[in-house]
């Protein structure tokens, strides 16, 4: 593809994080994940399972143990499991899950 010819484009950085729940079997298992991504490749993210931060490249290294070295910051983000994810099962599951319809033959035609 051609350079972007706006001088306005030039020097532009995305620097974004992206909150993930994934539900087994309704809240019976909940997992927590928080997405660190710079200039669209993930440098970091912390996983409710393994309970820290995890680097996923160089930059995420230094950032990973950086954020690994304060427990408060980890107690909150294993505490999101619960804030954030179950909270929002609860409130958005009679709109979602209890709404789906079991498949008819037709639907396969």
């Amino acid at each position: 593809a051609p350079p972007d010819p706006c001088p306005a484009h030039t020097g532009v950085f995305q620097d974004m994080f992206k909150g993930e729940c994934h539900f087994i079997n309704g809240t019976e298992r909940v997992k927590f994940i928080l997405r660190y991504i710079y200039n669209r490749e993930q440098y970091m993210h912390f996983d409710s399972d393994v309970g820290v931060y995890v680097a996923d490249t160089p930059l995420g290294e230094i950032q990973a143990k950086y954020k690994n070295s304060k427990k408060e910051e980890l107690d909150r983000r294993q505490d999101e499991v619960d804030t954030i994810c179950r909270n929002n099962y609860e409130v958005n599951a009679p709109f979602s899950v209890e709404r789906r319809v079991p498949p008819s033959p037709l639907q396969s035609l």
